[in-house]
Order: C-alpha cells, then structure tokens, then sequence
C-alpha cells in the first residue's frame, strides 16, 4: 500500500512524510496494520548500509485494527529487537522504556494509522528527544481518535461524519482540528441549536 496523500487543511491538522533512512546511535521503529510497509521500505531505501542499521534497531508493532497483521514479514527483515503486541496500551510501557533508556543519536519512525502515530508521537516528546528525530508516515485506515468536546471521552476507530459520542451520546461533527496533547481530533455537536436536525452520517474515515 503506497503513502495516503491528504487534501489541504487547517493548520493544526498533521502532516506526514515519506520514511527515509537517517545515521543514528539507534533505531526505533512503531507501527501499526498496513504501516509494516512503510518500515519495509525503510530499510529496502537503505541498501547496503540496512544490515548495520538492522542491527541497532528496535521494532514495535501493533496489528491493525481493521485487522491486517503484518508482523511476520518485518520480524524477516533480522531488527536486533522485533515485538508485537495486541494493542498499542499493551506496547506502551515497552515503548516508554525504550525512550527512557535512550542516547543522544536515537531515530525514531513512526508508521500507520493517525491514531497509532499521534499517540506513539506523544510519548517521544513526553521523553524530550527532539521533533526533528521522528519521521512519520500514514499508510493504512483513515479512521479517527476523536475528543468529544463536551464531556471530554474519547472514542477510537471513528469512521464516519457525523457520529454518535460513545460516552454522552451526542450527535457529534468531526472536526479537522487536533490536539498533540490529546492524539485526538475534535468533535462538536451538531444538532445544539436544533436538536434531532442531523444529516445521515457518511463514511468519511474508512
């Protein structure tokens, strides 16, 4: 699967580039579902410098919550460390050690899905390495993590517009507006001023 190409937005909205191999003291790699590809390509654009960049790299990776698991042909490519775990909950004390734990020199890419890159990106800048040391790239769902503004739940995996909140039920509007801090967009209600006036919901995040 190639990289998602996005239309324009507002300035909050993420951006997201195209891996490319870096010089590093190490390598973490995180990703989920159909981001293996982009951690494959990684290394296929390293040539022959990618053994001795194998042998300094730490992958974590997260099956897709559409159900793609791609495990299999990244643990093939010989990381020095290669993990799986069912969740990215269950992949992240894992990764927040890693981070601890890690030198002046670390790369870091992040591949996959928005929610699997926003919040494995928060973590990187919680441990203080520079925004300049991640690299993301989205392949993969469209699917979105999304705040409900009102009474503040999060409901992950968000595949239309609008929606219903999981947590207070509201007629909510996804929003393109993102928090860092959160790894969430936004969702606001729809129907405020005239309640039960909601538009059939669209799939617009599959």
């Amino acid at each position: 699967m190639s990289q998602t190409v996005f239309e324009k937005s507002i300035r909050s909205r993420p951006v997201y580039g195209v891996l490319q191999p870096r010089a590093g003291t190490a390598h973490l790699c995180v990703a989920d579902g159909e981001g293996a590809g982009a951690i494959r390509d990684l290394f296929a654009k390293a040539g022959a410098d990618a053994p001795a960049m194998l042998a300094k790299t730490h992958i974590i990776y997260v099956p897709g919550a559409n159900g793609t698991d791609e495990f299999a042909s990244l643990e093939a490519l010989g990381a020095a460390q290669c993990h799986r775990s069912p969740s990215f909950w269950a992949a992240e004390s894992r990764l927040r050690k890693v981070l601890a734990d890690a030198h002046m020199g670390l790369q870091v890419y992040l591949a996959g899905t928005e929610t699997l890159i926003g919040l494995a990106q928060r973590d990187v800048m919680e441990a203080g390495l520079p925004h300049d040391a991640v690299q993301t790239e989205h392949r993969g769902s469209l699917s979105r993590r999304v705040q409900c503004v009102h009474c503040k739940g999060i409901t992950e995996n968000v595949t239309t517009d609008p929606y219903v909140c999981s947590h207070c039920g509201l007629n909510l509007f996804v929003r393109d507006h993102y928090s860092r801090r959160l790894a969430a967009f936004q969702g606001v209600n729809i129907d405020a001023e005239e309640p039960g006036n909601v538009p059939p919901a669209v799939e617009r995040f599959k």
